[in-house]
Formats: C-alpha cells, sequence, structure tokens
C-alpha cells in the first residue's frame, strides 16, 4: 500500500491524516476529535478510520510508555494500559511509539535535527516528554522509556512522586501556570509575556523554572554530547525570554568542550509527533533509525 494512516493520540484530542511512501512527513489531515474516554470507542473510531481510507499501515503517537505494539503506560489514558495494537487491529501493519520520540523522528529526518546524528528533543507543554537521537537512532530503552525527561531531577531532598518527576513539577507548562499564580498572574503565558516586557519579578520567576531545565539538562548533555537540543511544544514559542536563563544554568554545570550547545526550536512545531507516525508507519515496529 502507498498510504498510511498516522495518529496523534494527546490526552486531550486525537488528530489523524494520511501519509503517502514517496513523502511520508507531509500529512494530509483527515480529522481531530476528543481523545476517546474508554478503549472502546478508540478502537472503533480508528478502525472506522482504517477502514474509510482502506488503510493497512497505522503510525500512533501516544502520550506515554510503549513497548513493541503494546501500550504500557499511558497517564492520561489510562484505559489503553496492556492494549497491543497488533491484536486490536489484526489485518493492520503498526508503528507504535511515544510522541516525542515520533516529533524527533520527524525533526532528524526532514526538520530541525535533519543531517545530525546526534540529538536531544524537549516537548514541554502541560508535561515534559523528551527524546534522544545517538548515532543516527531514536533511543527506546529496554522498557520503551528511554529519554524520560521530566524525571530528572536536580534536588536530592525532594521526596518523589508517582506520576510526575522533578522537573516536570519545576519547569513544565504546570509549573509555569503555578508561578504565575505566585506572583497574582493569570496563568504561565501571562508571566512569560511580563517577562518579556522587563517585568523583574515575573524575569525572577522564570527564572526559576529555567534554572531547574537548565541545570537538569546539563546531565543529559554531558551523558549525551548532542550536537543540537531541540525545543517543541507550548513552551516553545517562549523561548526567546526561556533561552538564556536556561543555557547559563546549563553551561553553569558543564566543562568547556560541552559549553557550546545551543537550543532551537523544532521545524514542525505542533505536526511533529503526526509527521513522525507518517514516517514510522511505512517503517513498522522497527522505525527508530533515521534514514
Amino acid at each position: 500500500m502507498s498510504r498510511a494512516l498516522a495518529i496523534d493520540l494527546g490526552g486531550t484530542n486525537m488528530r489523524a491524516g494520511l501519509a503517502d511512501a514517496a513523502r511520508p512527513v507531509e500529512i494530509r489531515p483527515v480529522g481531530s476529535w476528543p481523545a476517546p474516554a474508554r478503549r472502546a470507542a478508540f478502537q472503533e473510531l480508528v478502525e472506522g478510520l482504517l477502514v474509510a481510507h482502506s488503510i493497512k499501515r497505522l503510525g500512533i503517537a501516544v502520550p506515554g510508555l510503549a513497548l513493541g505494539t503494546r501500550c504500557v503506560w499511558i497517564p492520561n489514558l489510562p484505559y489503553l494500559d496492556g492494549l497491543d495494537l497488533s491484536e486490536a487491529f489484526p489485518d493492520v501493519s503498526i508503528a507504535l511509539g511515544n510522541d516525542a520520540q515520533f516529533a524527533l523522528l520527524a525533526e532528524a529526518s526532514a526538520g530541525a535535527a535533519s543531517g545530525l546524528s546526534d540529538a536531544i528533543l524537549l516537548a514541554i507543554g502541560t508535561g515534559i516528554g523528551s527524546a534522544v537521537l545517538s548515532g543516527g537512532r531514536i533511543l527506546r530503552g529496554a522498557r520503551g522509556g528511554a529519554a524520560s525527561f521530566g524525571w530528572a531531577s536536580a534536588d536530592p531532598s525532594d521526596p518523589g512522586d508517582d506520576r510526575d518527576g522533578w522537573l516536570e513539577r519545576n519547569a513544565s507548562g504546570r509549573a509555569l501556570d503555578r508561578l504565575a499564580a505566585e506572583t497574582g498572574l493569570e496563568n504561565g503565558a501571562a508571566l512569560i509575556e511580563r517577562a518579556r516586557s522587563g517585568d523583574g519579578e515575573a524575569l525572577l520567576s522564570l527564572g526559576r523554572a529555567a534554572g531547574a531545565l537548565g541545570t537538569a539538562l546539563a546531565g543529559a548533555v554531558a551523558l549525551l554530547d548532542p550536537q543540537k537540543i531541540l525545543v517543541s511544544g507550548g513552551v516553545a514559542a517562549a523561548l526567546d525570554v526561556l533561552e538564556a536563563p536556561v543555557l547559563s544554568a546549563l553551561r553553569r554545570q558543564l566543562p568547556p568542550h560541552l559549553r557550546g550547545i545551543t537550543l532551537t526550536s523544532g521545524a514542525f512545531g505542533a505536526g511533529a509527533s503526526l509527521a513522525g507516525a507518517g514516517i514510522a508507519a511505512f517503517r513498522g515496529q522497527n522505525w527508530e533509525e533515521v534514514r
């Protein structure tokens, strides 16, 4: 088949599009829906799309942990936990992956990381997703959980949490909303706008999140030596005010030979995971090699 169905399933919304084998990164949208609330509704919706478009290849990005064709841990959509998509859709070739991993697959194939062999992607929105390109390969890990960067910590006294990692609690969109509330602002977007205007209190609050992100990132850079760090998700729009304090904290914790690392926005924006799902759909379960 020359076409595939690409799906980006988020905790709030599900988007789908069609990919062509000749240019799989270019997705033709076919619809967007609220994320199904039950497993049966999810399977019915996907099956309907497969039948309507006569599709035998499916690439699907999920906001959680996946291994092979099985959803392992999807915190915002727990009905998916344990679901094997090859059993749910037995006549279809399946490529399943974490949404950040698929976003990096798109960026490395035809976006901001094109031509690179080593990169880190941070998808910072309500939470923090992440992925690593190492030696031209998207790392998945022994249990599919490689690069769960939202769980990185730079505070040995932190007691931990079963659902949210330290970095997610200190540098995600939710963290910015909390910092904004502490200064009497409506949300993180308002905090960012106030910081852009040069407001000292807003800059100080934003610096707390940026410092946490940069300090934790230093460990990842020291471990992986990437050529570039990509930032996607809603917080990427604030890179103009976040870049300097993040890099300051990051470089402070690195040796001189690693301090040249840069931050940049992804090229695909909010469509990166969907584009990655289109690419993966034509590769099947072994989608991690960047070509």
